[in-house]
């Protein structure tokens, strides 16, 4: 019964959300922060992350490669192929799971807690318009910004990692990952990318907006957000992938 509660609690926060999204007013000033937040405060972290990924997956795809009878250019093409259609969406979620949702979770948790969320309904604003649906299309958008930015840096990554390591010249690289590139690749990373978006933001709002509890209840939120946004990341991405692969 408790699950079929918080499930039902979410749906309602969700229906609310986007009943108020024609609110503008309301938010169009947090909009404008959250973008900026989830975005390009995100930007150094989704480019380490790309850079990394790129760079590992190219010394072990050159390793596992190295006594198979296969042309070079194969390492460049599997690296790119992975980074779009897989790791650059997912690896950056779950790293924006952790920064992202658990400061989500910590702002709405502390104002529903300090009971300022109360006060704004008291005030007669809509909590709802104010506070979530920012954060949920803040999500919307700039989650398939930042997949581009992590599979451009994570295909630059696995160049210069080629090339510094001698495992692969620059030439073959790429010719690999022009000759095996794929535009569907690139609109399914950006699918998976809007999706996760979507689940991080709004299962990390749900956490903050109903937290209980106080300081400890509001670090019980963040973390029960951060787990739960990984596990639902990870099931969408199998979901999308059997349905659309």
């Amino acid at each position: 019964m408790e699950a079929l509660q918080k499930l039902g609690q979410y749906g309602l926060l969700l229906y609310r959300a986007l009943r108020s999204s024609y609110e503008y007013n309301n938010y169009k000033r947090n909009l404008m922060n959250e973008l900026v937040k989830i975005g390009y405060e995100s930007l150094p972290i989704v480019l380490l992350t790309g850079v990394f990924t790129g760079a590992v997956m190219t010394l072990q795809t050159a390793y596992q490669l190295e006594i198979a009878y296969v042309p070079q250019s194969v390492i460049g093409a599997i690296v790119s192929e992975s980074i779009l259609i897989e790791l650059a969406a997912v690896i950056t979620s779950l790293v924006l799971a952790g920064k992202v949702g658990a400061r989500i979770a910590t702002e709405l948790g502390t104002m529903r807690v300090s009971e300022q969320i109360d006060a704004l309904e008291s005030m007669g604003f809509n909590s709802v318009s104010f506070l979530v649906v920012p954060r949920v299309l803040a999500g919307l958008i700039m989650f398939p910004i930042l997949y581009i930015v992590a599979a451009a840096s994570g295909i630059a990554g696995g160049l210069v990692a080629a090339v510094v390591s001698g495992a692969v010249p620059a030439s073959e690289y790429m010719q690999g990952a022009r000759e095996f590139f794929y535009p569907w690749d690139v609109s399914f990373g950006l699918l998976k990318a809007f999706v996760f978006g979507y689940v991080i933001t709004s299962v990390s709002c749900y956490k903050g907006y109903f937290a209980t509890g106080g300081a400890e209840g509001v670090g019980t939120s963040t973390t029960q957000a951060t787990v739960l946004s990984c596990i639902y990341v990870l099931l969408a991405d199998f979901v999308l992938a059997a349905i659309m692969l």
